[in-house]
């Protein structure tokens, strides 16, 4: 009697495993070297201020694929209604003069989170690459979902 429900048990937890294991591999890894390896920016005349940004193969090969990335959480106005990841946190981040455009990611989740302006968090969702928006950041990772690593 104890090896039949030792066999079902076991069942689930293999089935379990096995379903875990996929979703997390089908998140890509991103890092913030990726990110800076995956754009080029020249100066665009189209929209002042807005740099033309091309992105490399590797980089559009992504779009629509869920990715994973560790980083700096912004919440930039006071609705908190406006997201961001950063590379480096709120006192010298890309806004501040230390780094480009590609050291930030604009964060679009379903539900509001419940972080706060430095956390660092791990954020997964769908990359949506951006070169012709001036409202957006040139990468946004939609469908977002996270939680905090400190």
């Amino acid at each position: 009697m104890r090896t039949g429900k030792f066999k079902v048990l076991r069942g689930f937890m293999i089935a379990f495993s096995v379903c875990f294991f996929q979703s997390a591999v089908s998140q890509v890894p991103l890092s913030w070297g990726d990110l800076a390896e995956g754009i080029q920016f020249k100066k665009g005349d189209a929209i002042p201020g807005f740099l033309d940004a091309t992105f490399r193969k590797n980089m559009a090969e992504l779009e629509g694929e869920e990715v994973l990335l560790n980083g700096y959480f912004l919440a930039l106005d006071g609705s908190k209604s406006v997201y961001m990841l950063s590379k480096n946190p709120m006192a010298s981040c890309f806004f501040c003069g230390n780094g480009g455009p590609e050291t930030i990611v604009e964060l679009q989740f379903s539900n509001p989170p419940k972080f706060k302006t430095d956390d660092i968090v791990s954020i997964a969702g769908r990359l949506k690459l951006n070169a012709d928006d001036p409202e957006h950041c040139y990468y946004i990772i939609y469908e977002a979902n996270g939680f905090t690593l400190k």
